[in-house]
């Protein structure tokens, strides 16, 4: 066994067992391994250990992976976490099929108008800054509900769900606290927005305490490939 391989399998470890401690089911929470700065014999490894959802924060890194790859590993499926540019737009509508950073309706506009027709519909999360801190991206919790009404109405977006990156604190109740506050907001939305299924939280070092406040998908790269590379 490789040791992405090995490290693939000791997160769907700590997945199942922190579902069980949140009276939950481990097969309703999705991995999403952080492959940004990995080469894409890193990736090919991952996906020959089972793994098919990968997340990019580099959009022309990306897009050279997601060629290379393209005939190798067909099934990838392939999320921008990182900030979205206007003028990489195109790119990104033209070769992900998830974007998970969609934080102003501009950037959504583009990406409609620019998603080819013989593709699906392009998936997306809106990213909610829930610690408040100006050096994040993401729109505020006050702001969600009208952005979801109009992404919603844009016919090559499929709106699925919420993102956020909360505070880098060590102090577990604050972290608790703006994981729930978007976790509720998630909640409310779904009531007029019933096709919201994804609620992005969590990392390598807090993915237990994302499981236990409703996280649907973890996004983890360090505990699966490494130390990010410079």
């Amino acid at each position: 066994m490789s040791t992405i391989a090995q490290h693939l399998q000791d997160v769907h470890t700590r997945l199942a067992q922190a579902a069980t401690q949140a009276g939950r089911a481990s097969q309703d929470i999705t991995l999403l391994a952080v492959s940004k700065t990995k080469p894409a014999a890193d990736v090919e490894a991952a996906w020959a250990a089972g793994q098919r959802w990968f997340g990019e924060n580099y959009v022309q890194e990306a897009v050279d992976k997601i060629t290379t790859l393209k005939k190798r590993c067909p099934d990838l499926v392939w999320h921008l976490i990182g900030p979205l540019q206007s003028n990489k737009s195109r790119l990104v509508a033209e070769h992900f099929d998830w974007v998970q950073t969609v934080d102003r309706l501009k950037i959504a506009q583009r990406l409609n108008d620019q998603r080819p027709p013989h593709m699906r519909p392009l998936n997306v999360c809106l990213q909610v800054n829930v610690s408040g801190e100006a050096s994040k991206s993401g729109l505020a919790p006050a702001e969600a509900e009208l952005l979801a009404e109009q992404v919603a109405a844009l016919p090559r977006l499929c709106l699925r769900g919420l993102m956020t990156i909360p505070e880098a604190t060590d102090n577990s109740e604050t972290l608790r606290a703006q994981l729930l506050e978007l976790k509720h907001l998630f909640d409310r939305m779904q009531k007029k927005h019933p096709q919201l299924d994804t609620l992005s939280m969590g990392m390598s070092n807090d993915l237990e305490l994302a499981v236990a406040c409703g996280s649907t998908l973890v996004r983890v790269g360090t505990a699966i490939f490494g130390s990010r590379n410079p």
